[in-house]
This record gives structure tokens, C-alpha cells and sequence, in this order.
């Protein structure tokens, strides 16, 4: 009898790891077992019972990775395109790596684009929703595009206007040139302008440049003297500041604007908001994380936006004062973006609404079934 328990337990340990097998691994383990089988063979009742423990197991491996592949066939696949991985999109980066959207159910697919291609994409089905609500998702709706804004990721966008040493004022600034990514009609440079009218200054008195790549490209310029000024986000602007490059103007905090969110065409609002709803809700959820879990995410902006430790941090609290508690889009918000598009003398003949260029009753539904207090 000891015997025999023993080459059973033996027989089990080799099934134990099927499920994490692949099928072309099968048939080297099967022959070993085999081989352990025929060894034991002068015990006819051994072989008897092992060969059903062996029949009982692999049945069980099969109903096992069965359900598995099951399961993954059930989930939902979902196509969401993002400008680029910074840190607006970092409640959509860690509801990705953190495995919340598999926990409701959703096989996500991250698909990196131009903010002036999304729409477009959107339209032909391409992906299903933009992770975005800025300049080029409005614009296209305001073109035609029978798209709204559903949630926010933040209220506010994180950008500093800095300038080289020598400039200690926007009026000094004035006249000079000044670094904005995305060219012009972008996020960040529509916030510059509102934030520049805010301060009394004229935007037009500044001469606006266009620099293509990531931020760091922004700081190439303005450390060569290419650009007297740069409008920069973190983690640039710690760098910038520790290289002595002065802060002007503190743009996130003067602008409601939101940073980072989520667009999607009418007819999948109205024909799929199950779907919607969960996408939404897994966004929160992460965001919700990211605001509670200070070391956990700072390990995931290290990992996926290839800062060090010190800058993951400082870019961590500069992230969190701009995120928006529920999610719900904003009127201030919308409003500020036409505003910045009008000021540009596109879209003046038009009287916008909110309900336009958002849809907020989704984004609402899951604040309430997440618990938050609404007025």
C-alpha cells in the first residue's frame, strides 16, 4: 500500500502541471508517465488503479484548460487608440497592467495614434474608442463626427510655461519663442493660450514653435537656445527646474481642462453601454487605485514611462492634484475647449452645447454604482 501511494503521488505530480503546459509539451510528458507506468508493472492492481488515476487526470486536464480557453473566447475584445503613453494616460496604463480590464471581463488592445487620426479611425471602426477628450476628438465632432466625450480622466492638465535664466517674466518673454509638442490646436498649447489670457497677456504677442517628438525634445530646445521658452510637463519640468530654468507660469492650475478621457461614437453609446459602462468603470477603478497606492503605481511609471525612481515620484504628486474625483464630464471643461478652438477663428459661427460634445449619463451611472456622492 506504500508503494503504491507513493507511485501515485508520483503519477500526480507530473498532471499537476498540465494546465500550464502547451499541447506541443503534452506528448514528451505522456511518454515519461508511460515510462513510469511500465515500471511498476509487476503489480497488476497497481497498474489498475494508476492507469484510472491517470484516465481521471488527464480528463480533468482537458475539462480544466477547456474552461480556460473558454473563458478568454467570452471576453470582450476591445480596440482603444492613445496619443501616446505619458502620464495623462496613466489610469489607462495601469487599468492595462494591473489586469482590471480582465477582471471585467474585456480583452483590451492599446493601440498607439495620432490624436488627429483617432477620429477618423473611430469612424471606420477601426478601433472603438479614443482615450482622449482634447482639441482633435471635439473638433472632429464639431466637424460631424457623431462622437462625445464620456469621462474624464482629469480636470486639469499638468504644464509650466519655463524659460532660460535670463527671462524672469512673461513680459520679458514677449516677443521670444516658446516650445509647444503637438503643434498648434493642440491640448497644450490651446491651455497655454487661455492660461497667457488669464494673466493679461496677449498670446499673439509670443511666438508659438512646434517641436515633434516627446517632451525631453521640448528641453533639447531650450537648453540649446533654440527657444527661449518651452511649455513642459512632468517630469521635464523637475529637470528643467533643476538645471535652473525658471517657472513662468503654472498653466494646469489657471486652465479646467481635461487631460486624458474617453470618446465614443453615439451609436456605441446607445447600442453597446454594458460595454461602455465597463470600460468606464475599469478606467475609474484604476484611477481610483493610482490615487490610494502611491509606491504601486510609481513602480508602473518607472516600468512603462522609463523614469527614474526620484522623477516617478515628484511626477506622481504633480499627477494627483489634477485628477478629476468622479470621472464625469465637466461643462467647464468642454467650454474651455471650444472656447480655445473659437479663439482661433474656427467654429465662431456656431453656438455649442455641452450635450454637443459630451454625453455624461454613463460616466454618471458608474460614479453612483462605485459609491461616490453626487450633488
Amino acid at each position: 500500500m506504500l508503494r503504491q501511494a507513493q507511485h501515485e503521488r508520483t503519477l500526480l505530480s507530473y498532471f499537476k502541471s498540465f494546465s500550464a503546459r502547451p499541447f506541443d509539451e503534452l506528448r514528451e510528458s505522456s511518454e515519461r508517465v508511460e515510462g513510469l507506468r511500465e515500471s511498476f508493472s509487476g503489480d497488476r492492481m497497481f497498474r489498475h488503479k494508476s492507469l484510472r488515476c491517470l484516465i481521471f487526470l488527464v480528463v480533468g486536464f482537458i475539462a480544466s484548460w477547456s474552461t480556460h480557453a473558454a473563458s478568454q473566447d467570452r471576453r470582450t475584445k476591445v480596440r482603444i487608440s492613445n496619443a501616446g503613453f505619458t502620464i495623462t494616460a496613466l489610469p489607462l496604463l495601469a487599468a492595462k497592467d494591473w489586469g482590471i480590464f480582465i477582471a471585467n471581463g474585456m480583452d483590451v488592445e492599446l493601440i498607439v495614434m495620432a490624436a488627429s487620426l483617432a477620429p477618423a479611425a473611430l469612424s471606420g471602426g477601426d478601433i472603438d474608442y479614443i482615450a482622449g477628450v482634447g482639441p482633435a476628438s471635439v473638433s472632429a465632432t464639431l466637424t460631424g463626427l457623431a462622437a462625445r466625450a464620456i469621462w474624464f480622466s482629469s480636470d486639469r492638465i499638468s504644464y509650466w510655461l519655463m524659460a532660460r535664466p535670463q527671462f524672469k517674466t512673461l513680459e520679458d518673454l514677449k516677443g521670444k519663442k516658446v516650445a509647444i509638442s503637438g503643434g498648434v490646436g493642440g491640448t497644450n498649447h490651446v491651455a497655454l493660450v487661455v492660461a497667457l489670457e488669464k494673466s493679461g497677456a496677449a498670446p499673439k504677442d509670443y511666438v508659438m514653435v512646434g517641436i515633434p517628438g516627446q517632451q525631453t525634445q521640448l528641453l533639447y530646445s531650450l537648453e540649446s537656445g533654440f527657444v527661449e521658452g518651452a511649455l513642459v510637463s512632468p517630469p521635464v519640468t523637475f529637470t528643467a527646474q533643476k538645471k535652473g530654468f525658471n517657472k513662468l507660469l503654472d498653466v494646469g492650475s489657471m486652465v479646467e481642462m481635461p487631460g486624458g478621457g474617453l470618446t465614443a461614437l453615439v451609436k456605441t453609446i446607445q447600442t453597446r453601454p454594458a460595454e461602455t459602462k465597463k470600460v468606464i468603470h475599469s478606467l475609474q477603478s484604476a484611477k481610483d487605485e493610482v490615487r490610494k497606492s502611491k509606491a504601486k503605481t510609481v513602480d508602473l511609471i518607472v516600468r512603462l514611462l522609463k523614469m527614474d525612481k526620484e522623477a516617478a515620484a515628484e511626477t506622481y504628486d504633480q499627477f494627483q492634484t489634477t485628477l478629476s474625483p468622479t470621472g464625469i464630464p465637466n461643462r467647464a471643461g468642454i467650454d474651455n475647449l471650444v472656447r480655445s478652438l473659437q479663439s482661433q477663428g474656427r467654429f465662431t459661427d456656431r453656438k455649442v452645447s455641452f450635450t454637443d460634445l459630451a454625453d455624461d449619463r454613463l460616466a454618471t451611472e458608474v460614479a453612483r454604482e462605485m459609491g461616490y456622492k453626487l450633488p
